[in-house]
Order: C-alpha cells, then sequence, then structure tokens
C-alpha cells in the first residue's frame, strides 16, 4: 500500500501534496506545506458547503422585461348593472315570493310597514301599493319559484342598455356579448371566446382601437331602498371587470365602477406572471381539482371553493355558482346563503384558501373620466334618445376600454442558483485552493481503487489459496528424487530448473 500511496503522491496534480512526502525536504518545509494544505483543504470545504446551503434554500429572482407584438388578443369585458330587479318587470307573484329576500315583507309574507313608509316619495309607490296588496291574491298549486328564470327576467337587458357599440371602429350590438350570472345577477361578457366565437384581436394600442359602449344604465327602473340588504345597491352605474378568457368574473369583488354623466377611458397593459412552484415559489402548478373548472385560476378556485361552502350549509347554491345542485330560493338566500358568503368572505381566512396560479394573465388600468353631455351636446343626445337633457345626464355613460401600447410586460420568477452553478464555484474554489479539477477527483478515485484491489482483493485471493502440509513436501521431494534416479542422475547433480528449485526451496 506503501508502494501505491507514494505513486499516487507524486503523479497527482494536488499542488503541495507530493512537498509533504518529499525525503530531500527538511521537516519544517514539509510541515509548513501539510499544514497549507489543511488550511486550504477547510477553506474549500467550508466554501462548498455554503454553497450547497445556498442551493438547497432554493432562492429565485423576479425579472421584468417588456416584449412588443404586432397583434394582442384583447381581453374579456364583464360588465353589471349595480341595479339587481327593475321595478317595471315585477309582479305580483315575484313580490309575493321574493319580497322577504328584498326586505319589503316578513317571512309570513305579511308586508313590512316600516318599509313601506320609505315609499312615500318614489315614483313608483302606487304599482308597488298594488302589487303590495295580496288580500286577494293565492299562489298557483303546485308554484315552484325558479330564482334563476327570476333574476332573468327582472334583470336590465343589455338590448335595453347598450345604445352604442364599436370596436376597433366596427359596429357591434349585444349579440357580441355573452350572458353570465354574477353575484350581481344578470351579467354581460364581450369577447367571452365562449360558444365558438373567435377571440377579438387589437393591432394598435391606443383610444379608438379597443372597445367603445354607451350606456343608460336605467335609473328609473331602480328599485326603491326601503332597508339593509345584501342586494341593496346605493350607487348608480355600472361595474366592471376585465379579466382573460381563461377566468372567470369575479366582478363583486374584484370589479371597478364606472358612473353615470362621465366618458370613462380605461387604458390597459397585459402582464403575463410566471412564478415557481415550491420549492423555489408558492405558486399552484397542477391542474385545478374541481368538477366546474378545468383551469387553475385565483377566481375559480374562489367560486369553487364557496359553492361547495354554501352546500354543505345551506343544500342549495346561488345563481351564479356552477354545477346541476338545487338553486336557493329567495327565503334560503336571505336566512342562509347571504350571511354564510359573507362570513367566508370577510371573516373565515382558513376555509378558502387560493394558491396563486403559476402562469397568470393581469392587467394593469389607468382610469380618467371627462363630463359627459357637454352643454353642446346634451340637447342632441336628448333627441337623438328620444330622453330629457336631466335624463341624459343621470343615466348616460360611455366606457373606452383599449391598450395603451402593443405590448406586454413580463414578469417572469427564475431559479437563482441550480446544480451548474454549484458545479461552477466549487470547481473554481477547488482550482484557486488546491489546484485540483475533475481529472483530480478521478485521480483520487483511481488511487481508492488500487487501494481497494491491493488490499481487500488481495485478502480474499490469498485467503482463498490452498495451503500444502509438510508431509506433502517431503512425498513431492521423494518423487523428485526417485524420478532423478531413474534419469540416471545423483541428487546433488540435478540441473538448475527454476520450478524444481523453488520446489526444494520450499521443502527445505
Amino acid at each position: 500500500m506503501a508502494k501505491i500511496t507514494l505513486a499516487f503522491v507524486f503523479r497527482t496534480k494536488v499542488h503541495g501534496l507530493r512537498y509533504v512526502f518529499a525525503a530531500d525536504k527538511s521537516k519544517p518545509r514539509r510541515f509548513f506545506w501539510l499544514v497549507a494544505i489543511c488550511v486550504c483543504l477547510a477553506l474549500l470545504f467550508i466554501w462548498s458547503c455554503n454553497r450547497l446551503l445556498y442551493l438547497l434554500s432554493f432562492p429565485a429572482v423576479t425579472k421584468i422585461y417588456m416584449v412588443w407584438a404586432n397583434n394582442m388578443t384583447f381581453p374579456a369585458v364583464t360588465l353589471c348593472n349595480q341595479n339587481l330587479f327593475r321595478v317595471s318587470s315585477l309582479t305580483k307573484a315575484d313580490l309575493y315570493h321574493s319580497g322577504y329576500w328584498i326586505d319589503i315583507m316578513h317571512a309570513n309574507h305579511s308586508v313590512n310597514r316600516q318599509s313601506m313608509a320609505m315609499l312615500k316619495h318614489s315614483r313608483h309607490r302606487e304599482r308597488l301599493m298594488r302589487l303590495l296588496d295580496f288580500s286577494d291574491y293565492v299562489p298557483p298549486p303546485r308554484f315552484h319559484l325558479n330564482t334563476t328564470e327570476m333574476i332573468g327576467r327582472l334583470s336590465h337587458q343589455l338590448e335595453d342598455m347598450l345604445l352604442l357599440c364599436r370596436f376597433r371602429g366596427e359596429s357591434c350590438t349585444y349579440k357580441n356579448f355573452t350572458t353570465i350570472y354574477t353575484r350581481y345577477g344578470k351579467c354581460y361578457t364581450f369577447n367571452s371566446g365562449l360558444d365558438g366565437n373567435p377571440l377579438l384581436t387589437t393591432l394598435k394600442g391606443g383610444t379608438g382601437n379597443g372597445l367603445e359602449i354607451m350606456l343608460d344604465i336605467q335609473q328609473d327602473e331602480y328599485l326603491p331602498v326601503w332597508g339593509d340588504t345584501d342586494e341593496t345597491s346605493y350607487e348608480a352605474g355600472i361595474k366592471v371587470q376585465i379579466h382573460s378568457q381563461d377566468e372567470p368574473p369575479f366582478i363583486d369583488q374584484l370589479g371597478f365602477g364606472v358612473a353615470p354623466g362621465f366618458q370613462t377611458f380605461v387604458s390597459c397593459q397585459q402582464q403575463l406572471l410566471q412564478y415557481l412552484p415550491p420549492p423555489w415559489g408558492d405558486c399552484q402548478s397542477t391542474a385545478m381539482n374541481s368538477e366546474f373548472f378545468s383551469t387553475y385560476s385565483i377566481t375559480g378556485c374562489r367560486i369553487d371553493c364557496e359553492t361547495r361552502y354554501l352546500l354543505e350549509n345551506c343544500n342549495c347554491r346561488m345563481v351564479h355558482m356552477p354545477g346541476t345542485s338545487t338553486v336557493c330560493t329567495p327565503e334560503q338566500y336571505k336566512d342562509c346563503a347571504d350571511p354564510a358568503l359573507d362570513f367566508l368572505v370577510e371573516k373565515d381566512n382558513n376555509y378558502c384558501v387560493c394558491p396563486t396560479p403559476c402562469n397568470m394573465t393581469r392587467y394593469g388600468k389607468e382610469l380618467s373620466m371627462v363630463k359627459i353631455p357637454s352643454k353642446a351636446s346634451a340637447k342632441y343626445l336628448a333627441k337623438k334618445f328620444n330622453k330629457s337633457e336631466q335624463y341624459i345626464g343621470e343615466n348616460i355613460l360611455v366606457l373606452d376600454i383599449f391598450f395603451e401600447a402593443l405590448n406586454y410586460e413580463k414578469i417572469e420568477q427564475k431559479k437563482a442558483y441550480e446544480v451548474a452553478g454549484l458545479l461552477g464555484d466549487i470547481g473554481g474554489q477547488m482550482g484557486l485552493f488546491i489546484g485540483a479539477s475533475v481529472l483530480t477527483i478521478l485521480e483520487i478515485f483511481d488511487y481508492l481503487y488500487e487501494v481497494f484491489k491491493d488490499k481487500v482483493l488481495g485478502y480474499f485471493l490469498r485467503k482463498g489459496r490452498p495451503r500444502r502440509s509438510a508431509s506433502d513436501n517431503l512425498s513431492t521431494c521423494d518423487t523428485l528424487r526417485s524420478h532423478s534416479d531413474s534419469l540416471g542422475f545423483a541428487p546433488n547433480v540435478l540441473p538448475s530448473h527454476p520450478t524444481l528449485g523453488n520446489f526444494e526451496e520450499f521443502a527445505c
């Protein structure tokens, strides 16, 4: 083994090792080289451990850069009227079954006198008073209220609200919108990509190259406010959400308001966000475990979770929730669904925990507004739509949504340190401290193999070789002597043969 070790020491590329074992060097110099090698090995070990621990901490960095495009897919635009029910569409049956929900009746279908007192100054007072007279009203036998049908029928219809629609300068109609239900009731989405419709694209940035709509919010149809309920709206206008086609709208929490009497400009910039899954980040990389949504998104996860929560606690779902389960009745909305959902949204932080998806699209927005109509255009618009100037100022709004420029911002999270970086750092430190490389490591393995072969394999080979006894040696010598006598040679004058000589020496 000493011979193998000396051969390794004098042929290895590890600097300084040969000086430790050099016989022609003085002991102080050899000790100096030994200390130097030990210090360098310690520093190499410390720095290598530091780099390894850094790799195991899974660091990540975020890069932001701008990407220019020839054309871009226009986002989906969902809009809802702030008012849930139109007064002119209410029937006696609607009020009888939903009056408790909107807080104008008690649970026993008796009229709430305190709420009725709020109708003194309402322009719909007489009509509502007639509808609320249930003295001669008897519900039809086997009548089953369909909450979805009622909300769809009583909500504001887009064909009545939409006065003007243009996309990239070309006319569009209410048929270019898709009906969708949210917590605001019946809403409408432009460029949803559903029903086989192709996604619309834009070729330029700036106003005039996106969606421009003029809406009549129909404030005269707003339900009078006579109490505080989840369906009570103190605002006039529409709620808007700009989102990608891969995620459902969550407009009651993520939408922004647009007021009548103004033209609102919304300058958008698309942002593509890419996050890393664990252990580098905490995004959701797997498909969504949901029977309602195939693509994972935060809004889809929230709606899925809220749906399951209501099914567990109220045995029904709201109109805007997906699935085929039973839709809550107005009484269930009032007594269970609305309070349960409010608790889940506002106070329970542990039930609906939805991690960020690893890939998501977001739209940054900048809003600006100008007054509409101007004094110069008030009479023209009043004549055009056959309304009064006061009605135009209180009900008409214009919404203009466009891309700021034909580019998008890409925010990408990347691994800050990988195995290749670890090997490069350790290799550089090996070269700096001991002058070693990968080939030097192979030399060490070759040395260990030689030692293993000499010690372990040699031990088993010697252990497995058969041993000869003294009687065997004597019989061998006698045989040789008798053989030499038969050939006519004297024992002391046998021809010198290496094999025979060894045998005789072994016998002696």
